[in-house]
């Protein structure tokens, strides 16, 4: 009784809905091995982590050669070499990024990919009902922000997942610390604010790159976008956790609806 697909785009639309409802596991992808001297084409990411490679690059780049890099993601970056790198993404290349390449070129190629999404990474349908939770408190107010994630398509939800754990790094990197032999390890200044304040009108956008000026965004709602990222960084851990109860319940309605999906997502995992 297994099915066997290899896009979510075989299965019908209700099962397919339903997958994309259940992402009950996320393996990572990996890296294809590279072939040295030559560049080649990409195939699409498997269904199950739907990360452009273009974001999941630019972290692990990143979180492997720039978390001491003091004003990462405002220090000025190369313009050519960000466009070019830009281009070879956007060509579908295998683009290797390695300690040749600029930490600041890359971090402003993230940030670039971020704003000119032609949907954003939270959809701009939840873009007022995500606002509003920037006037709830505490639990209220994480329960709110974990039920409008829950929202999100895979592809989205898996993205953001993504680039909130690498913000949540780089904050953890932001004081200076003393290594083992006591020196002092510089840290790069970039708090969970100051990323909010960077990376919310990037991941927040009320309207569509070039429809509006940036800057015609008002005081409140830039205030409880830098806000709502901000918890979002902060407790991205917990908000992504779907809760035993919650999954029961769901696998309880499905056992009535669609038993079929239940033996699919099993023989899955």
């Amino acid at each position: 009784g297994a099915m066997s697909v290899d896009s979510i785009t075989d299965l019908s639309d209700n099962t397919s809905k339903l997958l994309e409802a259940l992402q009950l596991s996320h393996p990572h992808e990996l890296d294809a091995r590279r072939s040295l001297g030559k560049k080649k084409m990409l195939s699409l990411n498997p269904i199950t982590w739907q990360v452009p490679r273009i974001v999941d690059r630019c972290c692990k780049h990143i979180e492997t050669h720039g978390l001491q890099t003091v004003g990462i993601f405002r220090v000025g970056s190369s313009k050519k070499r960000v466009q070019q790198l830009r281009e070879e993404f956007d060509r579908g290349l295998d683009v290797f990024l390695d300690e040749h390449q600029s930490v600041h070129d890359v971090a402003a190629l993230l940030k670039e990919f971020l704003r000119d999404m032609p949907d954003s990474l939270i959809p701009r349908e939840l873009y007022a009902a995500f606002l509003s939770t920037a006037s709830m408190e505490g639990p209220a107010q994480l329960a709110a922000l974990q039920l409008l994630l829950f929202l999100l398509p895979p592809c989205h939800s898996d993205t953001l997942h993504r680039l909130l754990r690498f913000l949540s790094e780089v904050a953890r990197h932001a004081e200076s610390s003393r290594g083992p032999d006591g020196q002092e390890i510089p840290g790069n200044k970039m708090t969970v604010s100051n990323l909010a304040t960077i990376f919310g009108p990037n991941v927040l956008q009320k309207e569509k790159p070039g429809e509006k000026d940036v800057g015609a965004m008002n005081f409140e709602d830039s205030t409880a976008v830098i806000l709502v990222l901000q918890r979002l960084i902060e407790h991205y851990q917990t908000l992504f956790m779907v809760s035993p109860e919650m999954q029961r319940d769901i696998l309880r309605r499905l056992f009535q609806t669609d038993p079929d999906v239940i033996d699919y997502l099993l023989r899955r995992k």
